[in-house]
């Protein structure tokens, strides 16, 4: 256990010596600190502990959930056109999808404070801010569901759509994120087994991986009007059908004449992981997963 002082960005006292349990991401980059059931990285706490505290859900929210590289800027990118399709035409040249090609501010992560687009200060939004935006608002979170703040769970229109994948393709692609974020000064950060035993453990930012996509799964089958549960080898391998659903879900169904309209890879952990790799990670997740119905494809099928 770690004693820490937690500072929001107005330099109110958000908790004195709050005690959390304190983990090492791989080789140092993050440190990772356990809180509410789950693992918070170091940079993101602050903004989480406000958002878990203060966060008042709308009836007309729209929630886009998953964990970190599981398919987080098609899903928001995907959500956010459908619903702005009347007021953005998506080849516009216009279209705020081509400013925010990351859906930084038009899809705002709530356990983060981000700069706005186009602020030369660099101005940061808080929780409150969000009060402010026009309904319905399209949010985003890694937070696992047990977590989420009550009103999210609790105020039946508040809708959310969730995306998971394969966890060793999640695994990889983690792995790539870290080397491409970490600082030139740094070696790369090694497939080994420290990475893979912190993964196998839980220990891994907004995990373990089987209780966050286990809470959202069975909230689903609970609740299917208000969790919809996607994997992202579902939505590559029927794109047409899977938008059809989601599009549905939210509120905003697609036209006879849109339906007629017709960058992570399925698999990559092949090319990076050896068959002991890949059967450490396969042996948590199916005892961890076991009874609950939820399976991972590690290919498509033709």
């Amino acid at each position: 256990m770690r004693e820490i002082n937690i500072i929001d960005h107005q330099q109110h006292i958000i908790h004195e010596d709050l005690s959390l349990p304190i983990g090492h991401g791989w080789r140092g980059l993050d440190n990772l600190y356990y809180y509410q059931g789950f693992w918070c990285p170091d940079i993101r706490l602050e903004a989480t502990i406000e958002y878990l505290r203060n966060f008042h859900a709308k009836d007309t929210d729209l929630i886009i959930a998953t964990l970190p590289r599981s398919g987080t800027l098609w899903l928001k990118s995907m959500a956010y056109s459908l619903i702005n399709r009347a007021r953005y035409n998506i080849s516009s040249k216009h279209h705020p999808l081509r400013t925010d090609n990351r859906c930084i501010s038009i899809v705002p992560f709530l356990e983060f404070y981000e700069s706005h687009i186009g602020s030369s200060t660099h101005e940061k939004y808080s929780i409150s801010d969000l009060a402010n935006f026009s309904s319905p608002r399209l949010l985003s979170t890694h937070v696992p569901y047990l977590a989420l703040p009550e009103s999210i769970k609790n105020i039946t229109n508040c809708k959310i759509v969730y995306s998971c994948r394969n966890p060793k393709d999640n695994f990889i692609s983690l792995w790539h994120f870290f080397n491409k974020m970490a600082p030139k000064t740094r070696d790369p950060v090694p497939l080994d087994e420290e990475a893979l035993d912190l993964f196998c453990n839980g220990v891994s930012a907004f995990g373990p991986f089987w209780d966050h996509v286990l809470g959202y799964w069975k909230e689903s089958l609970e609740n299917p009007q208000k969790v919809l549960f996607l994997k992202y080898e579902d939505v590559k391998k029927n794109p047409r059908f899977r938008l059809k659903r989601i599009a549905e879900f939210l509120g905003y169904p697609l036209s006879l004449e849109e339906e007629s309209e017709g960058k992570g890879e399925v698999g990559d952990w092949k090319n990076y992981l050896t068959l002991p790799m890949a059967e450490r990670i396969d042996r948590p997740m199916e005892e961890k997963l076991q009874g609950s119905g939820l399976v991972f494809q590690d290919y498509l099928e033709d």
